[in-house]
Formats: C-alpha cells, sequence, structure tokens
C-alpha cells in the first residue's frame, strides 16, 4: 500500500510537469518558476529513486531537493507578490538562509550527507510564510494560484511537523518510526493532487474565455 502512494504521487508529478509544460509553451499563462520547480522536483525524485534502489545513500540528495525547493518555489512566490516590500522580504529571506546553510556546511560538511533536520525545517517553514504572504494579498486580488498555495502551505507546514516527529521517534518501535513517513507520503500525494486541480481550474476557466 505504502508503494502505491509513493509511486501514485510520482506519476501525478509527472503528469503535473506534462499538463503546465504545455499550457506554459502553448499560452504562457504558467508562472515559469513554477514549471521550472516541478521539473526539478521530477529530477530529483527520479534520481532518489534510483539511488535507493540501487542502495546507494541519497540523504545528500534529499539536502539539494528542499534547498532547490525553497529556491524555486521562492522564486515562485517573489513574481507573484505585487509590493516591493513583500519582494524584498523574500529576496532576502532566500539570501540569508542559503548564507547559513552555507556557512553550516563550511563548518561542517557532513551536514551535507546526512538527514540535515534543521535545513528542511527551515527551508520549508520560509516558503510557508512566503505562501501566507500570497494568501494575505489574495484578501483583496484575484486568486491567483489559490488551490495551489493551500497545497504549498498544509503540506510543507504538516510534513515539517512530521520530519519534526520522525525524527523523536527514532528509538521507538518500527510501526512508530514509520508512520510520520507513511503519513508523508499521503499528504505528499494530496499536494500534487491539489496541483493537478489547479492547473484543471485555470486551464478550463481559460479555455472557456477563449473560445
Amino acid at each position: 500500500m505504502f508503494d502505491f502512494i509513493i509511486y501514485s504521487g510520482y506519476a501525478i508529478l509527472i503528469i503535473n510537469l506534462i499538463l503546465y509544460s504545455f499550457s506554459f509553451f502553448r499560452s504562457e499563462k504558467v508562472n515559469v518558476f513554477f514549471v521550472c520547480y516541478l521539473a526539478f522536483a521530477s529530477l530529483m525524485q527520479f534520481f532518489m529513486e534510483v539511488m535507493s534502489h540501487m542502495h546507494i545513500n541519497n540523504l545528500f540528495a534529499v539536502n539539494i531537493f528542499f534547498i532547490g525547493q525553497m529556491i524555486f518555489l521562492g522564486l515562485f512566490y517573489k513574481s507573484l507578490l505585487k509590493i516591493n516590500k513583500q519582494k524584498k522580504i523574500v529576496k532576502y529571506s532566500l539570501l540569508s538562509i542559503l548564507s547559513i546553510l552555507a556557512f553550516q556546511f563550511i563548518i561542517d560538511y557532513t551536514q551535507f550527507l546526512k538527514f540535515n533536520l534543521f535545513g528542511i525545517t527551515v527551508t520549508s517553514l520560509i516558503i510557508v510564510v512566503f505562501a501566507l504572504l500570497h494568501f494575505y494579498n489574495l484578501l483583496t486580488g484575484e486568486k491567483e494560484y489559490y488551490y495551489l498555495n493551500i497545497g504549498v502551505v498544509f503540506y510543507l507546514f504538516a510534513s515539517t511537523i512530521l520530519y519534526l516527529v520522525g525524527n523523536l521517534t527514532l528509538g521507538l518501535s518500527n510501526d512508530l518510526k514509520y508512520l510520520s513517513w507513511n503519513l508523508n507520503a499521503i499528504l505528499l500525494l494530496g499536494y500534487y493532487l491539489l496541483i493537478l486541480f489547479e492547473w484543471k481550474i485555470r486551464y478550463t476557466q481559460n479555455r472557456k474565455i477563449n473560445n
């Protein structure tokens, strides 16, 4: 069952990449940074899965994934925000976190080669902050990427909590140890489905308007 959820998530991710790429190249109504994020996520998931099957330690790739996710989603939200002060918040937050992580890796390079809970937490939660800024703007503006934004906030916040809980349960029974990872796989699938739903809503509306 767990494998089915995992591979279903991969399949939905690839479908999202294809659909958003198609819409971007056809009408350029899709944010380029989000398309890049989907492409990056698809490639990283593929390589991490291959490394896992080959019994190669892929924890460094996990760190790359979360840093890359922060960068692409950060640029995505920076492009959506209309207020210069908010754009500066995103810009300097990204630079600050990248600098902190670079300093951490310089001081102790092994942090890059293992499960870096600090890095995963800060890179995920800062995106939640950006998404909340976007939600604030949606109160008085167009509901742009509304469902996608819900997915980002819900998944990244919940998954961060699960990673923290999972780290605390490492010394407990296997059932408790892997429960958080199973829940995270379900949340990830739900996140990708919300991204798919966002495409359906936007693409269907645009097609009706054009017709």
